[in-house]
């Protein structure tokens, strides 16, 4: 069974993981900055939800298996590429368009602005090939031979647990200057460097390649 020593160097690894930027960061500042703390706190649990999916993907070696592939590989970089590209462009058009309208207070957002924000943070977390290579690298390190199902889901409470408190943390942080982020020039200036950033995010994962 995984010790506690164990579990504790796990979750601050996976912490310090999460803290690093790309795309995830990217995504729940966005959120945050333009649609208000609730939402960056959505899309922090989407992601917080595809780090802990890719925990159990590694410890029961469908990650590994999909690194493998160049195939399975390939896929999920081209659609996760493709997705963070996405997100940038709109970012970038809604910038150049003169800012979006805060969406934090209208009926529609309501319903459906968390939802789309928890979809948006898992799917930029999960399509991302590098999270496999880097969870396939990480977890054998953590999982005795022969694991059952109680360590993996230990392992992936604690990823769990540890990146939503950080996201959440940046959520908070950024949503409590919703009246500095309501301005329409700053508006677009998040806009634009989030946009940008994501772009260049896109662009870098479609040139990963398997180790």
């Amino acid at each position: 069974m995984t010790s506690m020593t164990h579990i504790v160097a796990f979750g601050g690894i996976v912490l310090l993981g999460a803290m690093s930027p790309g795309p995830d960061f990217a995504v729940v500042v966005r959120r945050s900055a333009i649609s208000g703390r609730g939402h960056g706190m959505a899309a922090a649990v989407g992601i917080a939800v595809g780090v802990s999916a890719w925990v159990v993907a590694a410890a029961t070696g469908i990650a590994a298996l999909m690194a493998a592939s160049a195939a399975a590989f390939t896929v999920v970089k081209v659609v996760g590429a493709g997705y963070l590209l996405y997100l940038g462009v709109r970012s970038l058009r809604v910038a150049l368009g003169g800012g979006g309208a805060l969406e934090l207070d209208t009926a529609a957002a309501v319903r459906r602005g968390p939802w789309a924000a928890f979809a948006e943070g898992l799917l930029t977390n999960v399509l991302n090939p590098k999270a496999a290579l880097f969870f396939v690298a990480l977890v054998p390190q953590f999982v005795s031979s022969g694991a059952g199902v109680g360590e993996t889901l230990v392992l992936s409470a604690v990823a769990l647990a540890g990146t939503v408190a950080w996201f959440l943390l940046v959520a908070g942080i950024v949503g409590t200057l919703r009246k500095v982020f309501a301005r329409p020039g700053v508006r677009r200036a998040v806009d634009g460097l989030t946009g940008a950033a994501l772009i260049g995010l896109g662009i870098r994962l479609a040139t990963v390649t398997r180790p």
